[in-house]
């Protein structure tokens, strides 16, 4: 049902005297003097006069078109009305003047003459005006309509980005934990002594881990300190072949950080970078804000990423979830150097407050 098919119930009193707009008003004013002035040279009798006949009419057509607003069920009836409401007002201002005798009025050739121009101009100019404060309501009916859509799709494309990234990241959480947990059972299946410690270990880190595995306010404190134990945990699994260390400026802890994106980095080069490598290697973790953005590192010396690594689930959703996230302004970046061999991974994002 299109806007002017659909009917408009009553609104009440206190939305008509609301449409009383002081624009609506000024407009009224507007056209009664203009319809004097021009009628002027026509009538004899005096400018005052005749402005005061054309308030009249002009503020008994300015109720008609707001009442008729209030319970119209087509658009054109407010014109219909105004164009009705014209000669009927101009009738009443004339029976006013006479003191209510309809002999005095018709009997009179002036006055019927003046009747004439009044009630025609009316029509004219009322219906005229009518029409054009239809169309800016259209034009702002739409507008508005315009803007809650839009508002709408807002509102949509932010609930499926929120989906997107829980989806995502219930993908990395089970990715870590399968790996963690195979390590485990290796141990304990090869008889190790190291088992039991690094069950330990694995139970300690999961009680501190699970909390903070869909914290959309987690930092970069909490994700080095969940690093940090995450790393501890590998060490025990081989103690001779990883080393690490973490060189995190503590006036970048409170800053906000995506939850498990740095540990989904070291994950990444324990599995890709040191655990292949016979001789093992070193991770190094650091972090800056130079000014345009801030700046987390994950940097080993092992056998390097490969095309595996590179383009790894870990990875790939980590990239989705940047991007989800913080936009184009985010990103991901790996390299390779070759003295000593390894991988650096970085993740850039925007200032704080952009």
């Amino acid at each position: 049902m299109s806007p002017e098919q659909a009917p408009i119930p009553a609104r009440g009193w206190a939305s008509f005297w609301r449409a009383l707009t002081g624009p609506s008003i000024g407009i009224a004013v507007g056209l009664a003097v203009t319809a004097a002035v021009l009628l002027n040279p026509i009538f004899i009798i005096p400018f005052p006069v005749l402005l005061g006949r054309t308030l009249f009419v002009a503020v008994v057509l300015l109720l008609t078109f707001v009442a008729a607003g209030q319970w119209r069920a087509s658009w054109w009836t407010q014109v219909v009305a105004v164009v009705l409401a014209a000669p009927l007002a101009t009738l009443l201002m004339y029976l006013l003047t006479v003191g209510g005798n309809p002999m005095r009025f018709f009997g009179s050739p002036g006055m019927m003459m003046g009747f004439i121009w009044i009630a025609g101009s009316g029509i004219v100019l009322g219906s005229f005006l009518a029409l054009g404060a239809l169309v800016r309501e259209r034009d702002a009916r739409a507008a508005s309509q315009a803007l809650q859509f839009a508002l709408e799709r807002e509102t949509l494309q932010r609930q499926a980005t929120d989906a997107r990234l829980a989806l995502l990241q219930s993908q990395v959480t089970p990715h870590f934990l399968f790996n963690t947990l195979a390590n485990v059972q290796a141990l304990v299946e090869s008889g190790s002594p190291r088992a039991a410690p690094l069950l330990k270990s694995l139970i300690a880190y999961l009680r501190a881990a699970m909390p903070r595995l869909n914290d959309s306010n987690a930092t970069l404190g909490s994700e080095v300190a969940l690093v940090a134990a995450y790393l501890e945990l590998m060490q025990m699994r081989m103690p001779d072949r990883l080393r690490w260390s973490l060189a995190v400026p503590s006036e970048l802890h409170p800053r906000r950080f995506p939850a498990m994106a740095l540990l989904t980095l070291v994950e990444n080069a324990v599995r890709h970078g040191i655990d292949p490598s016979e001789a093992g290697g070193r991770i190094e973790v650091g972090a800056r804000d130079d000014g345009s953005g801030l700046h987390v590192w994950v940097r080993d010396t092992g056998r390097g990423l490969g095309e595996v690594g590179a383009s790894g689930t870990g990875l790939a959703n980590l990239r989705a979830r940047l991007q989800a996230a913080y936009g184009a302004a985010a990103r991901l970046e790996l390299s390779e150097h070759a003295e000593p061999q390894g991988v650096h991974a970085e993740i850039v994002l925007p200032p704080q407050g952009a």
